[in-house]
């Protein structure tokens, strides 16, 4: 595909959300950029999101609409959208999220003059609650977790200066197309959850930074994609935390693993018994059952998979910028506090 020099183009992947992604679509046919162009990824849908797509903005939008017959989830499904994208910047918004008419072209200002900028994060608010946010960027914790910067906070301004952030969160972010082209797109394997953090930390080993944007504002329905209490998220939240870490980090860390998990573990134990956290979702002992069940199989799950990590983390020699102590630096700069990951729900 070529790539046309001005050209957003935005990928909205979807599965059966057709009223969500009613109101996505409405906020990007306000958008003030141009040109825009909306390639839409429908997972398998059965609820007429895609007709209604083409009915209602196919008029209104450069609008492509590519239907799977299943579900690719979100990382294949990014990807196939990618591949039929014509812009030389790549947008990606979730189909629970509604962008504010200068989203497009406050993202896009950044890449401007900025060669090493491969990256841009979006102001993510809750759409239940516009006064606090969601995420405004990623920090991680040393086993692997990664968790949103801000999440949680009311929005006082004190996120409102544009400033060089980990990476950004997938539900609303931009990336170069040039650095898609030299690292590869997002990592299939990993389905869904945790695949930004990869592919911003790849880049990232790149020599490629981040930029966040505080006028690019976004507000997303939390938990939409499978739900905040379903335990098939926190599965594949573990598992892809270690293929993360496999992959991507360096031995002086890695080999620690284990050991930050167990702190992880132990300050959630805790963060639930005071009702804060994720464990608080889950009340009761069969709440706490069904998360530590998830737990063992999400790492379970992952270890079939680390032959093709290590095999993948081989491959990363090809386009390495960083050393192996410039990226445990990079991480331990933009580090979350156990405390702080403790007292977060993802």
């Amino acid at each position: 595909m070529s790539v046309s020099a001005g050209v957003v183009s935005v990928i909205v992947v979807n599965w059966n959300r057709r009223e969500l992604l009613r109101a996505c679509l409405e906020s990007l046919a306000a958008q003030t950029y141009a040109p825009l162009e909306v390639v839409l990824v429908d997972n398998g849908s059965t609820d007429g999101s895609a007709e209604m797509a083409e009915a209602e903005f196919g008029g209104r939008l450069a609008l492509t609409v590519f239907r799977s017959p299943v579900n690719l989830g979100f990382c294949a499904g990014n990807n196939r959208g990618i591949e039929r994208a014509r812009g030389e910047l790549i947008a990606l918004l979730n189909n629970d999220a509604e962008a504010g008419p200068e989203w497009a072209a406050e993202l896009a200002a950044v890449f401007e003059g900025r060669p090493e900028v491969g990256m841009a994060a979006s102001k993510i608010l809750v759409h239940e609650d516009p006064k606090r946010i969601d995420k405004v960027g990623h920090l991680i914790y040393l086993d692997g977790q990664n968790r949103g910067r801000g999440t949680g906070q009311i929005d006082r301004g004190q996120f409102d200066r544009a400033e060089e952030v980990l990476w950004p969160d997938g539900c609303a972010a931009m990336y170069r197309r040039a650095m898609l082209d030299e690292i590869g797109l997002f990592d299939e394997d990993f389905f869904a959850y945790a695949d930004d953090a990869e592919l911003g930390l790849r880049a990232r080993i790149a020599g490629w930074r981040c930029m966040y944007v505080p006028g690019a504002v976004v507000r997303h329905h939390r938990g939409s994609s499978l739900g905040l209490l379903s335990s098939r998220r926190l599965q594949l939240i573990e598992r892809n935390r270690i293929l993360l870490a496999v992959k991507l980090f360096p031995l002086s860390l890695l080999w620690l693993n284990g050991v930050y998990w167990l702190a992880r573990m132990g300050a959630g134990v805790w963060a639930g018994a005071t009702g804060r956290g994720e464990a608080a979702r889950f009340p009761g002992l069969g709440g706490k059952v069904k998360i530590a069940a998830a737990l063992v199989r999400g790492n379970l799950s992952a270890m079939p998979l680390l032959p093709r990590m290590l095999s993948k983390r081989r491959q990363l020699r090809r386009f390495r910028k960083l050393t192996p102590s410039q990226v445990r630096r990079l991480l331990l700069q933009y580090r979350i506090s156990l405390g702080e990951l403790s007292k977060q729900a993802v």
